[in-house]
């Protein structure tokens, strides 16, 4: 099975996405090289297709494809850097997570885009509850 390292990025809720010249859009990402560890691959990988720089790199969760196992990772890219095409990579363009449905886009690119918004839903949502158990009534 071969492995990948892929990359997702949010800016203003939107996710970005990559295409090669006449084909499907997918997230940043590619083949982990020999000796390489997958999140070197992530930030290599965004760097050639993207020409950006993670700020910071969070391992998010292992997706098994078709023939492919993808290591997913979310990375925060200084605000203002703009994701320009690079190496084999002939369009780069952030869209929001409901119109990700709508594109032409592999089924594993389509499915760790909803896994990551459910990663991060339940991560919101643990968050809540436990500021909700932290609350300590104060009332005489």
């Amino acid at each position: 099975m071969k492995e990948r390292a892929t990359v997702l990025c949010v800016r203003d809720n939107r996710i970005l996405l990559v295409a090669r010249l006449r084909s499907r859009w997918a997230l940043p990402g590619g083949r982990i090289r020999r000796g390489e560890a997958p999140h070197e691959a992530a930030l290599r990988e965004l760097e050639e297709e993207t020409t950006l720089t993670a700020t910071e790199l969070t391992y998010l969760f292992q997706f098994s494809g078709f023939n492919t196992q993808h290591y997913a990772f979310f990375a925060e890219v200084v605000h203002q850097s703009i994701a320009q095409p690079s190496n084999e990579i002939a369009r780069c363009k952030w869209f929001a997570p409901v119109k990700i449905g709508t594109l032409s886009t592999s089924v594993p690119t389509r499915e760790i885009v909803e896994l990551f918004f459910q990663h991060v839903a339940a991560v919101e949502l643990g968050g809540l509850r436990r500021m909700s158990e932290q609350v300590v009534d104060v009332a005489p």
